[in-house]
């Protein structure tokens, strides 16, 4: 997320609506909240740690659960259209 930079890290989402159509911020979106975490912003406030991505897609390559398992993910698409209305998207 591009706006996650510039909020402080006890930013709260002052609203939610649902993913329409298929982009890649809603591709990282669906992968964080497979992972169990609301946003990129909620994983680095939880985990603080730095977050591997696919250098040429530029979508989360790995993410660590809340219980120390990791996801791991390919470098292509994984949110399929049928699962890009369950996606939320948080606004700031």
């Amino acid at each position: 997320m591009s706006c996650s930079v510039l909020l402080d890290d006890n930013a709260k989402p002052k609203s939610t609506s649902r993913a329409k159509q298929w982009t890649g911020e809603i591709e990282n979106l669906y992968r964080f909240q497979q992972a169990g975490y609301r946003d990129e912003l909620e994983y680095r406030q939880v985990k603080q740690a730095q977050i591997d991505r696919w250098p040429d897609t530029g979508f989360v390559k790995k993410l660590q659960r809340r219980d120390n398992t990791f996801y791991y993910y390919n470098r292509k698409r994984e949110c399929e259209d049928r699962e890009v209305h369950k996606v939320k998207v948080y606004a700031y």
